[in-house]
């Protein structure tokens, strides 16, 4: 297991990091849920046996019972405090009310209060913005959150699903106001879905901001379960829960590269999914998720895969994202200078 750097921050995240939206139960997250304290202690206890010190959850995870299973299955490594590293999160709706959702000022103080109640913690690692708020004044957000790292109750901050324009001008009132900047952004990124390479990671380069990636194998499409011919197994999570969206069209041309690449190293489509993320250097940490040890195990495996210069090439070329404007014509009016300045690198 690798550790990274998150962001421009002086904290090391291990490469992959365990999600626990798996955890706890209710009708919004049935289709991803159920898994209850004892089956969570083993997949805990096995991450951290493997070199994972990070674990992410949120509030709205089956109603908060995520951060109540999550903060007893580490209560119960008995390990040191400082040795695991736990994210939560707050935007969704947790309390009756106009004022129980959002990032606002009074949402974020009774959030972080009920987080780290639920996780039993007196402090949380990062916190992050689950969502954008467009009620709420970014100025409003970023103090709240500054006041938190000022209080100890929240030791870094970040944001998840936020364009790059909303990131931007966050961190622009940071700077201009001396206040604590997003650290890291949580967002969907997977081999089948590159969008994120449009905007969100040239921003993320630039402003030395970390990235966790969430549904690496796009909501189990690049499980190897699916093919054109089969719709996966009964009891496939997307049979109920079709999400996050993907063109299968595109997602299958690509699976179809993957398998045979999978199938000379006798290891599984998922592992081929998971180490092409690992192999990009923008990604600080690719969260997987698991109900059962099995599936745990086969994506703690993809660390060991490393991909031959040609096999990146193939399935870069294979996903490769559809030119647009202006992305296209950056490239081609500006190309010669990014020429220069690549050469001028090494």
């Amino acid at each position: 297991m690798r550790y990274n750097k998150l962001g421009r921050t002086g904290l090391f995240v291990s490469e992959l990091c365990l999600g626990t939206m798996t955890f706890g139960s209710n009708e919004m997250f049935k289709a991803v849920a159920g898994v209850q304290q004892q089956e969570a202690d083993t997949l805990v206890a096995r991450s951290f046996e493997a070199g994972i010190n990070f674990f992410d959850t949120a509030d709205v995870y089956s109603d908060g019972q995520s951060e109540i299973i999550t903060g007893k299955a580490l209560r119960n490594l008995n390990a040191s405090r400082e040795e695991y590293l736990v994210a939560t999160k707050v935007f969704g709706r947790s309390g009756k009310g106009p004022n129980g959702n959002g990032a606002s000022r009074a949402h974020i103080m009774d959030g972080v209060k009920a987080s780290l109640k639920r996780l039993e913690l007196d402090h949380i690692d990062l916190y992050q913005i689950h969502g954008f708020d467009a009620a709420t004044p970014l100025e409003e957000t970023v103090r709240a959150l500054d006041d938190l790292v000022r209080q100890g109750l929240v030791r870094y901050v970040g944001v998840s699903n936020w364009a790059a324009w909303q990131i931007m001008k966050a961190l622009g009132i940071s700077e201009r106001l001396g206040l604590s900047r997003f650290d890291s952004l949580q967002a969907y990124y997977s081999i089948a879905g590159r969008d994120m390479e449009r905007e969100l990671i040239p921003l993320l380069n630039s402003e030395g901001v970390g990235l966790m990636v969430w549904s690496p194998l796009a909501g189990g499409f690049l499980s190897g379960k699916y093919t054109r011919d089969a719709d996966g197994p009964d009891d496939s999570r997307r049979k109920d829960f079709d999400f996050p969206p993907v063109n299968k069209d595109r997602a299958f041309d690509i699976i179809d590269v993957m398998r045979p690449i999978a199938e000379s190293r006798g290891v599984s489509v998922a592992q081929i999914a998971l180490a092409w993320l690992l192999h990009q250097k923008v990604v600080s940490t690719v969260i997987i998720g698991a109900k059962r040890i099995e599936q745990l195990d086969d994506n703690l495996a993809s660390v060991q895969v490393e991909l031959s210069a040609d096999e990146l090439k193939a399935l870069d070329e294979a996903s490769q994202l559809t030119a647009e404007y202006p992305g296209w014509m950056i490239d081609f009016w500006g190309g010669e200078r990014a020429k220069q300045l690549q050469a001028s690198i090494r």
